[in-house]
Parts: structure tokens; sequence; C-alpha cells
């Protein structure tokens, strides 16, 4: 069974992490999570996408064991839940939009590289936004740029959620290309930006 270690993460990340795990075809997991926040959130998802849910103490916090019970997700009560969870972060959440592949409206070359160390800074911050959100030439950050990839694999890795918008990649005929990040929709983009404190535009 799959164990997802979500201790010392605060919400939403482990709500994040579980929904990853779910997406991923897992009927059967472990979440274990510090603080009775994240058992409420992680909890409130995991019914949402039609699982069972058994709750256990143990030793530094709580195991929740989730198991699939066949019926179909409720597509918005899971979005619910995950602007829920983003809305107990300490100090409130905040979300990365991008529209572009560049930083920048200067050199090209140079809003490349500025991109890149961006992405590589931020995986290796302990400040972690909640969502990633690329649109419009953004999304070829997530399809053909090796080293934006991989630092944006290092951030999904560490529960941050990356969303990256369905109809840009169809637009620019990438949809079979996606490397990293979720194909979502405009509700679903606007909805964490409006669930989020801040929002950072590059």
């Amino acid at each position: 069974m799959k164990i997802v270690d979500a201790k010392g993460k605060n919400c939403p990340i482990p709500v994040v992490m579980t929904k990853k795990e779910i997406d991923a075809g897992a009927k059967e997991l472990m979440v274990e999570v510090d603080n009775p926040i994240a058992v409420q959130n992680v909890s409130r998802l995991a019914t949402a996408m039609s699982f069972d849910v058994a709750t256990e103490e143990i030793d530094g916090g709580f195991r929740l064991t989730l198991t699939s019970n066949g019926a179909a997700a409720d597509d918005n009560a899971v979005k619910e839940a995950i602007v829920s969870a983003q809305q107990c972060a300490p100090g409130g959440s905040w979300a990365v939009f991008v529209g572009r592949d560049v930083i920048g409206s200067g050199d090209r070359e140079l809003g490349s590289s500025l991109m890149k160390m961006f992405f590589y800074t931020l995986s290796e911050s302990d400040d972690l936004p909640t969502n990633i959100l690329l649109m419009n030439d953004g999304v070829k950050l997530a399809v053909n740029n090796p080293d934006t990839i991989e630092h944006l694999q290092t951030l999904v890795n560490k529960g941050v959620e990356l969303l990256v918008c369905g109809t840009c990649l169809n637009f620019y005929g990438l949809s079979e290309e996606l490397k990293v990040g979720t194909v979502s929709n405009m509700y679903d983009i606007l909805s964490r930006m409006q669930a989020a404190t801040k929002v950072i535009s590059l």
C-alpha cells in the first residue's frame, strides 16, 4: 500500500500530495500527517473522491487509511476541498502565474536563463507556493525546456500543484508532449488564483 508521508507539511500540501497519488491510480493508500487540520482536509478530499477513510493516532501524528469505494468522484466537492485546504495555509497560500516562457521583455536568451534560475531558486526554498499556473507561452516551460522541467518536477515532488492550461497546449500543438504537471482549464486556474492570498505573476 502506498504511504504518503506528509508529516511536517502545512496545508494544503498534504491534500495536494494525496490527490496526486489518487490521480495516478491509487485505490488504497495511507496518509500520515501531524496536525488535526490536515486530517480534516485530507478526509474531506478523500470523501469527495469516493474513498472511505479510517483514522488512527500514531507516534508524532495521525495515519489516514484511504480505500476507494468504487463510486465516481464529485468534481465540485474535490475543487471545494482543495480551495478549503488552501485557505488553511499559515499566513495564507500563494500562487505563481506564468504567462510567458521568459522573464522580462528584453533579450530572450537572458529571459530564458532568468526563468530557469527563478524555478531553481524556488525549488530550493523552504517557502513554496501552493500552485504554479502555466498559461499561453508559459506552458512551453513544461514541454520543451529540460532545465525548467527538472525544477518544476522537483517542486511537484515537494507537493506544489502545477496546473497547465489545456487550451494553450492545444493551440501550440503540444497536448501530447507535456512532461510535468496536470492539464487543466480556466475554471480551475482561476479558482486557485481566487483562493490564494497572493499571486506572483511572471
